[in-house]
């Protein structure tokens, strides 16, 4: 079994972080420095009012969906809360990047709908705090309505990704803020000069950049904002957490269950852990990409990856983003940005804190509850597919293991969407009793078939 460790700009591992006492003792004095912004930002607070879950009202052909207001969720979060990694945070954070001033103006940009092309989408349009800076659409909807090829993956806790976007065509979460802001099928503007230009006269934005950065409204300070105020979108504080701290009452005994089957049996820390053999209670994810045979079967890969290889120049950022959002090629994943025909239909892993409310799930949003994400990997699916990942094969899970898994990662949501989740977790139960659409008994308890070989390229 291949070992995955976890790397930052091709420097040594998460291990490396940890033990090496003397990196640690030398950044001290920065990190304090680094956190200092969140240490007076109380954490923002649990929802007051019920809002509506599972998906959000079907729109009218040509409408963008509407933007979300600014409200406590939206606030950067405390390094106060339970099960923060205060040592991997410091590590991935630059000294200058959580500057009062800067969180603050990235905050208000990520709410600013004239950075469209049609001022009617912003950043919070796909990434609403509300639903954990998610949107709830299987995929997103940007200007004119137009319906992309993706899910929106959560902002929280972004700042810990090697990679951004589900097929990882970037490093930073300053491209990560700029690429929807062109995109046809997104925010649509023509340039980020462009979208610029309709802020750059407003007297507040050129009082907020001043104080930020000391210098008039501009590209790369807008940018740089923005990323700034996602590195502040931390999410942790859930009840696994305390149960992490030495709460054993925190969760369910179905949900301690859950945690040992998802270290086991379930597989799941093949893929959501650091490593292969070491579970991993702080992010979930192991920053790497896989086929697990999602949407593959729906679409002539083989061919679209030819396609893809005439059409697309290798390294292309911008016609990578395109295809990515606009096209058909979606489905290729990571394949679009390294050209390697094991990357085809691979996905980057997504961390799971808060998955229950960061529905519906996979980059396509093809699967609607937890019980169904259970159900696809149960019988191991993807059977006729060449480029399925290896550790993917048919898990034999009860139905009484599989409800014990579900409660487990019911427990990774923080306590800010507690309200949201309890309805979440009703909700998609109650859809598990009338519709399993995944499910498959007999492939789940019977042997992995034979996968065929890759088609000749």
């Amino acid at each position: 079994m291949r070992r995955r460790i976890f790397r930052y700009f091709n420097r040594p591992g998460l291990d490396f972080v940890l033990g090496c006492a003397c990196f640690i003792s030398a950044t001290f004095f920065i990190a304090s420095v680094l956190l200092s912004p969140w240490n007076g930002v109380p954490a923002a607070p649990a929802l007051t009012e019920p809002i509506a879950v599972g998906p959000p009202p079907a729109l009218p052909p040509g409408q963008a969906p509407p933007l979300p207001k600014p409200g406590p969720l939206a606030e950067p979060r405390s390094s106060n809360e339970v099960g923060f990694p205060k040592v991997l945070t410091q590590y991935v954070l630059s000294p200058t990047s959580l500057r009062p001033a800067r969180v603050a103006l990235g905050q208000k940009l990520f709410f600013e709908r004239r950075l469209s092309a049609d001022g009617a989408v912003a950043c919070a349009t796909c990434h609403d705090p509300a639903r954990a800076f998610t949107d709830g659409r299987p995929v997103s909807i940007g200007i004119d309505g137009r319906v992309g090829q993706r899910n929106a993956p959560t902002v929280l806790n972004a700042l810990y990704n090697k990679t951004q976007f589900w097929d990882g065509r970037v490093d930073t979460l300053e491209l990560q803020a700029a690429l929807p802001i062109t995109n046809p099928f997104e925010m649509g503007s023509a340039s980020i000069g462009d979208a610029v230009s309709r802020i750059a006269s407003d007297k507040d934005y050129q009082t907020q950049f001043i104080q930020a950065f000391g210098r008039d409204v501009n590209e790369k300070d807008m940018i740089s904002a923005i990323a700034a105020y996602e590195r502040t979108l931390v999410s942790f504080d859930s009840p696994f957490d305390h149960f992490i701290a030495g709460d054993a009452n925190a969760v369910s005994d179905s949900a301690q269950r859950g945690w040992k089957l998802f270290n086991a049996k379930a597989r799941c820390h093949l893929c959501h852990a650091l490593t292969d053999n070491q579970p991993d209670a702080t992010l979930l994810m192991d920053n790497d990409f896989h086929n697990i045979g999602i949407g593959i079967l729906r679409h002539r890969v083989g061919p679209l990856a030819q396609q893809a290889e005439r059409e697309l120049a290798q390294g292309y950022l911008p016609a990578i983003d395109t295809a990515a959002i606009t096209s058909e090629k979606s489905v290729l994943g990571r394949f679009l940005v390294t050209r390697k025909q094991s990357d085809i239909a691979s996905f980057k892993t997504p961390g799971l804190r808060n998955v229950l409310v960061t529905g519906p799930y996979f980059h396509d949003g093809s699967i609607e509850t937890l019980w169904d994400v259970m159900d696809h990997y149960n019988k191991g699916d993807g059977i006729t597919n060449p480029w399925l990942d290896k550790d993917m094969q048919p898990l034999a899970l009860t139905e009484g293991e599989i409800d014990d898994v579900v409660a487990f990662l019911a427990a990774l949501t923080s306590r800010q969407y507690k309200q949201i989740g309890n309805q979440e977790y009703a909700r998609q139960l109650a859809v598990s009793k009338v519709s399993r659409p995944q499910r498959d008994t007999a492939r789940a308890f019977g042997p992995k078939p034979k996968q065929p070989p890759p088609p000749p390229f």
